[in-house]
């Protein structure tokens, strides 16, 4: 797969929104499964949002549900995570994952972490109250 790189972060307000991107470099982006996590300070990694390859299927925590949106530009080999509503309990940060087409279906593993065999460096979201 190659690369994956995080951008969008930063410090917003609450109630602001933003959006992530994560670009991914190699020739069969556009078979891969992605998603982003999140992790913040003394907290485990949490599922954030899940999507397939093609995009007709999109997976959320209940925590963003109805706030952020998961999409991707396969021609542009990039994903996305618009977040609305930003809360200060959204503060974290930011990874994007992917993985490949093969292996346990995607629809009772994508909240997994360990089901992604690539991932970015992170991009930092701060929202202050």
């Amino acid at each position: 797969q190659g690369q994956l790189v995080e951008s969008g972060g930063g410090l917003v307000q609450a109630g602001d929104s933003l959006r992530l991107s994560c670009a991914a470099s190699g020739r069969t982006f556009s078979t891969y499964y992605a998603a982003w996590f999140r992790q913040a300070p003394g907290k485990e990694r949490e599922f954030v949002a899940a999507i397939n390859w093609n995009g007709d299927s999109t997976y959320y925590a209940d925590s963003v549900k109805g706030r952020f949106t998961i999409s991707r530009d396969n021609a542009k080999d990039t994903v996305y995570l618009q977040m609305h509503s930003l809360k200060p309990e959204d503060t974290a940060g930011y990874n994007c994952a992917t993985r490949g087409p093969r292996g346990p279906p995607y629809s009772s593993t994508y909240y997994r972490g360990v089901a992604y065999n690539y991932w970015g460096q992170g991009t930092q979201v701060t929202v202050s109250s």
